[in-house]
């Protein structure tokens, strides 16, 4: 797992909660999350797209997909502490979206550093 994580982490651009706050507004918040833990807070404006569910609903064929996620929208995927957002990532990036990257430190860095947070 561990060797996943580190390449899913080498393959896509990791950005700092500087960089997050700079990007939120205009990029598009994807949080990978759980339920439960969506419901407990989140980054305001964002757009729930449970891990288990991510390529089912990236899929542009699919259904279920959010127009908010189009091929070439910038995406900032986030989890609770940047691990499963890192490997969503790399897949997003593997189904063809080009523009995205992983939050360092997931939504617990959010709120340590005083971020915005919607719920709870």
């Amino acid at each position: 797992m561990q060797s996943m994580l580190a390449a899913a982490q080498a393959k896509v651009p990791q950005i700092d909660i500087v960089e997050a706050r700079a990007r939120h507004g205009r990029a598009v918040f994807v949080d990978v999350r759980d339920h439960h833990e969506v419901a407990a807070g989140h980054i305001p404006g964002a757009l729930h797209v449970p891990r288990g569910h991510l390529e089912f609903i990236a899929d542009p064929a699919s259904s279920s997909h959010p127009s908010q996620m189009a091929a070439n929208t910038e995406l900032v995927i986030y989890c609770a502490a940047g691990g499963r957002s890192a490997l969503a990532a790399a897949t997003l990036q593997e189904m063809g979206y080009a523009n995205v990257s992983n939050l360092v430190g997931g939504y617990s860095a959010w709120v340590n550093t005083g971020g915005p947070t919607e719920g709870g």
